[in-house]
């Protein structure tokens, strides 16, 4: 069974999960508490997440959640438990990063203000099967991980793993 969303639903949930993703990024760099921090990054990624699920790119979805909420969200909480003497520290930034972090910003909103016009048509671009596929053939993703790229994806896992000890190692010796 198929869920069919007419065009105006999914206009206003990208809208909603575009409004969550930019809100929680603005807070990301306005909060000067690390942990709300990570709260609002969570957020923005699970927006994120949200806007590959429009837009059929449902491994990418995944990922996203996986990789980046689930673990990279977690390793930061746990780093700043771990190594900071206070979880609710303080950050400040100088006039020198604020400036260079304007600039960055105005040039960015500029980039893609100016590339608006050369955007596809609105609603988006529905993926197209070729050969009878689907547009994003996830069996042989499948197969293509489990077979020829097993070897290399354990290794960067167990790379990974290593890193997260070293870094509970050197975190307890501090102590």
């Amino acid at each position: 069974m198929t869920l069919a969303a007419s065009p105006l639903s999914e206009v206003l949930l990208f809208y909603m999960l575009a409004v969550i993703a930019g809100g929680s990024a603005i807070a990301v760099v306005v909060s000067r508490n690390i942990v709300r921090m990570a709260v609002a990054l969570m957020f923005t990624l699970v927006g994120v997440a949200g806007i590959f699920f429009l837009l059929n790119a449902e491994f990418l979805a995944a990922v996203q959640l996986v990789v980046y909420v689930g673990g990279t969200l977690i390793l930061i909480v746990f780093g700043v438990m771990l190594t900071s003497s206070s979880p609710f520290a303080q950050f400040s930034a100088t006039r020198a990063e604020i400036a260079a972090a304007i600039t960055l910003a105005v040039v960015l909103l500029a980039t893609v203000i100016l590339a608006i016009p050369y955007g596809g048509p609105p609603g988006g671009i529905a993926p197209r099967a070729i050969d009878g596929q689907a547009p994003y053939p996830m069996t042989s993703l499948g197969v293509s991980l489990i077979g020829e790229y097993l070897l290399p994806f354990e290794l960067v896992s167990v790379l990974l793993l290593a890193v997260m000890i070293g870094a509970a190692y050197l975190a307890k010796a501090r102590k």
